[in-house]
């Protein structure tokens, strides 16, 4: 059962070619410049006009949610000074890159937090290339508006030396969904779950911006993001389809092509798509209630008009999609060690949160992992007792997903694996970045609750190496 089971049971035109394009605020001007070395962020309560009479009070980066597009050069250092200017401490995550833990984002890793009404300044050296992003890492509990529920996220692009892409236009488009409620829906015995009334892509709902104008014959190269704080997506074009070449900003070893992306919570999907089907079409989720609540956006080709156009694309499936199709269909390296991890929930039956443990206890209770640097681990995850997805964050490495529900598979590296309902799912990763590393479910309330474990690396005297 997915997440939205439990509960209901835009863009400016682009002209420059290898640009990410948001709206551009007085304060949003790093959207417009490439390559930056030295980045001002500022935490700040916002209001955002996602629709005509629908403004949401949340808080953002610079002004704006999505905050503004980093794009950074691999190997090249940065500097980034975030201003807190709210009433409580904050956090900003740099997902997905491999850097130390003094500057991950994680208070539980040993990074510190940024003081309400204070500065922090992370110097790091941004790797590796492709979609990365940024966003709060602080926890929610009750309070949603806070961390994943709040407009804190943005894109964070590392830029190799050399470009491998072959397309015309560029555009990133980070979802999100809005206006979050307590919802004790699913099982008797189910805690409270999360339901939403508004849904965007980017900073508009479906037909609240301008469209995206596309020509005939271009190639454009969509970077999807999955922002939510609770909620897998499934997105489609009619008429079109994607030829999916890297994930979570990693290249596929074998792209394929599908008419739906699928992204659980954090997931990064890279994507081609040939426009070759003029005419006027809502790019939006396959989910019929989350367009209505705003998640999609007009694709508009040059002298097109009339009202957009959706076809509901079939083939749809419960559940993350089959990683294994983008692999590479060879034999994954054995580990030197295994993990098994077992997930369980505790249910908060209709008065409480649900809670969260692997093998039995929950963070931060549970025990320390330890690694020795230059070995390669094996996590083995066993969801086989919840009925629920987990997208599975490892901090500062990048993993290969070597199993999905029984299947083996190599060379699909990423940094968050969605784990199916009552399924199972492995990855390896080599123990290369010293320090304390968090991992943990991306979805709000699975992280908040429990479901997060540290690991530390060891000395060559099997000692705690600092974080």
């Amino acid at each position: 059962m997915n997440r939205r089971d439990f509960l209901t049971s835009g863009l400016a035109s682009l002209g420059l070619p290898s640009l990410c394009s948001l709206p551009l605020t007085a304060l949003d001007t790093n959207n417009a410049t490439s390559n930056q070395k030295n980045v001002r962020l500022r935490i700040a309560p916002i209001s955002l006009e996602i629709g005509p009479g629908k403004t949401i009070k949340t808080v953002g980066y610079n002004g704006s949610a999505p905050g503004p597009i980093l794009r950074f050069r691999e190997g090249k250092p940065v500097t980034v000074d975030v201003f807190n200017d709210t009433d409580v401490p904050e956090t900003v995550h740099w997902h997905g890159q491999l850097i130390p833990s003094a500057v991950d984002g994680s208070v539980e890793e040993g990074t510190p937090d940024i003081p309400a009404h204070g500065h922090r300044r992370y110097r790091f050296t941004p790797k590796p290339a492709g979609t990365r992003w940024y966003h709060t890492h602080s926890m929610a509990h009750a309070d949603l508006t806070r961390a994943g529920f709040s407009g804190q996220y943005g894109f964070a692009i590392v830029e190799p030396s050399r470009h491998p892409g072959d397309y015309d236009q560029e555009v990133c488009i980070a979802a999100h969904h809005w206006e979050p409620s307590l919802a004790p829906k699913g099982p008797a015995d189910n805690g409270w779950e999360i339901a939403y009334k508004s849904a965007t892509l980017n900073d508009k709902m479906l037909g609240s911006g301008e469209p995206l104008r596309v020509r005939m014959g271009q190639r454009l190269l969509f970077r999807f993001l999955n922002a939510s704080a609770t909620d897998e997506i499934r997105l489609a074009l009619p008429g079109h389809r994607f030829s999916v070449v890297a994930m979570d900003g990693n290249p596929v070893p074998h792209p394929q092509m599908v008419d739906i992306v699928y992204l659980d919570i954090a997931e990064r999907v890279d994507a081609i798509v040939e426009m070759n089907n003029p005419g006027v079409w809502i790019l939006g989720s396959a989910n019929e209630e989350e367009r209505k609540m705003g998640m999609g956006i007009v694709v508009e080709y040059a002298d097109k008009s009339g009202e957009p156009q959706w076809q509901q694309p079939s083939g749809i499936v419960r559940g993350p999609w089959d990683y294994s199709m983008f692999g590479s269909g060879g034999t994954a390296p054995e580990p030197d060690h295994t993990f098994e991890m077992k997930f369980e929930k505790i249910p908060g039956h209709k008065v409480d949160f649900n809670r969260w443990t692997i093998n039995g206890k929950g963070f931060p209770d549970i025990e320390k992992l330890r690694l020795e640097k230059g070995k390669r681990y094996k996590l083995f995850f066993d969801n086989k007792g919840t009925g629920d997805i987990h997208p599975l964050h490892l901090h500062r490495h990048t993993f290969e997903v070597v199993e999905v529900g029984g299947k083996p598979m190599a060379g699909l590296m990423k940094d968050v694996v969605s784990v199916g309902s009552r399924g199972t799912a492995a990855i390896t990763f080599v123990a290369d970045n010293p320090g304390l590393t968090l991992f943990h479910c991306h979805m709000q309330l699975h992280q908040d609750f429990g479901f997060m474990q540290l690991l530390e690396y060891a000395d060559s005297h099997g000692r705690r190496s600092p974080s």
